[in-house]
């Protein structure tokens, strides 16, 4: 048996799957990729999910410029997402941690507006008063959008990049909080069809 532990390693990670309902889908997921600038991540598509590694400020990027950039074609689009730094047994192979930390899908994304509904979850492991760590990142999220609770994670409504912005943060405050491996699931609707009209427009 191997016994891992969670060290003091920087390299985050994610595996996301993101969803555009409709028969172009493809085409708008292609499209998508082909406009986001992925030099600084480590990135890996298979039959399920694909897989980001590197600095946090990178892993985040571009996500949000994928999702960004699928969501912006008013398509209905569904992102799901697990976002992990800390991972017991995580190798530093194939991640580019000598880059800096100039985001650089920031400029092209940062100005697009697009509703959306989200919910999160955040799991900091390893560490004590857990419960304390999550309440006070749920209110943290509060100053970048609305933020209700939900069933076994925590809804936020607002625009895209505030909420990837506050789940950024919220997740970088938790790692320097204590957290020795800190994980974070996210979906996101962007365009839905049952949300057009009403107050929850996303």
């Amino acid at each position: 048996m191997v016994n891992q532990v969670c060290g003091s390693s920087n390299i985050a990670g994610v595996s996301f799957s993101i969803h555009p309902m409709s028969d172009q889908f493809i085409d708008i997921i292609t499209a998508a990729l082909s406009e986001v600038d992925t030099s600084k991540v480590y990135m890996k598509t298979d039959d399920v999910t694909t897989t980001i590694r590197g600095k946090l400020v990178h892993v985040f990027d571009v996500t949000k410029a994928i999702f960004m950039h699928a969501a912006t074609t008013g398509e209905h689009v569904a992102f799901q997402a697990t976002y992990s730094l800390g991972c017991p047994g995580d190798s530093a192979g194939d991640v580019l941690m000598a880059a800096d930390d100039e985001a650089l899908n920031a400029k092209s994304v940062n100005t697009l507006q697009q509703a959306v509904a989200a919910k999160f979850s955040l799991y900091p492991l390893g560490g004590g008063n857990y419960m304390d760590t999550i309440y006070e990142q749920i209110d943290a999220m509060k100053q970048y959008v609305d933020v209700s609770p939900a069933h076994y994670s925590t809804r936020l409504h607002g625009e895209a990049i505030a909420i990837f912005n506050g789940l950024e943060q919220v997740f970088q405050a938790t790692v320097e909080r204590g957290s020795s491996h800190t994980v974070m699931t996210v979906s996101i609707s962007a365009n839905s069809p049952s949300h057009k009209g009403g107050p929850d427009h996303a």
